[in-house]
């Protein structure tokens, strides 16, 4: 028999002990979809459903052996980037995708801070994310609130938004800014895209599985274009994941529950 030759994707991210997000929920979506799934730790923090306790971040030089260790060995398809903790890490992690093939989708979610308002980037961080980071990556995830942190538009609505989106465009990635985190009826997830902006407009769910949306979506986003999907056709599979593993959910925790990410992809 022929063995398997799966695609390789890499999480570089933070450590959730709950298993709700971070590296932990990278790792099942690409579980979920047949990936390989392998992961850079670049903080570590103590956290559950109910909130974040403490964080503590990797040094940059111990961050950047891991990413060297996996490209020199098993390579990569496909890369996610969430939570990087700290300004040097940042610039490590920017350092590094120079050494990835060009061609290899990279996904970033620009984590600034946990769901408790919790903060997850270290001073300086967002600078360089925006500066460093943010032209090197193919599709940039973040929801309105690290929009407007790194575009420096305040985003107060669907206009403002696109204006946010836009902006960061501009800088090179397509970029999807979600919605999850307005209040509403329905959640509106913008993508802009080669200068045309699709909306993703659905019905809220009203369920408690809420913990780890923004690190699935961006993980399965990797998945399908390491794949070959385009832009858009990754973004409505990827959001199309994210809401199978929301409803019903797991009834897990004593705050925001995490995803089933054992649904169908």
């Amino acid at each position: 028999m022929t063995p398997r030759r799966p695609t390789r994707l890499l999480s570089i991210a933070g450590s959730d002990p709950s298993g709700g997000a971070g590296i932990q929920a990278d790792l099942k979506t690409f579980a979920a979809h047949r990936g390989y799934g392998m992961a850079v730790v670049t903080a570590v923090t103590a956290q559950s459903t109910t909130g974040v306790r403490t964080v503590e971040t990797l040094d940059a030089a111990l961050v950047e052996h891991q990413i060297r260790a996996v490209l020199e060995d098993i390579g990569v398809d496909g890369v996610k980037i969430g939570m990087l903790g700290s300004a040097a890490v940042v610039s490590c992690v920017a350092r590094c995708l120079d050494a990835i093939p060009r061609g290899v989708p990279v996904v970033l979610d620009p984590v600034l801070a946990a769901s408790d308002a919790t903060p997850l980037l270290g001073p300086g961080g967002l600078e360089r994310v925006r500066e460093e980071l943010v032209a090197r990556v193919t599709v940039v995830t973040p929801n309105r609130a690290e929009a407007a942190a790194l575009s420096g538009i305040v985003v107060t609505d669907e206009r403002t938004a696109e204006s946010a989106a836009r902006a960061l465009h501009a800088l090179g990635p397509a970029v999807l800014v979600t919605g999850g985190d307005v209040a509403g009826d329905d959640v509106l997830d913008l993508l802009v895209d080669r200068g045309e902006v699709i909306p993703f407009r659905l019905p809220r769910l009203h369920s408690r599985s809420t913990h780890g949306t923004g690190c699935t979506l961006s993980s399965a986003l990797a998945v399908h274009l390491a794949r070959g999907a385009g832009v858009r056709d990754a973004a409505a599979w990827s959001i199309a994941f994210v809401r199978r593993a929301m409803d019903p959910g797991l009834d897990l925790g004593h705050g925001r529950a995490p995803l089933d990410h054992s649904v169908d992809p």
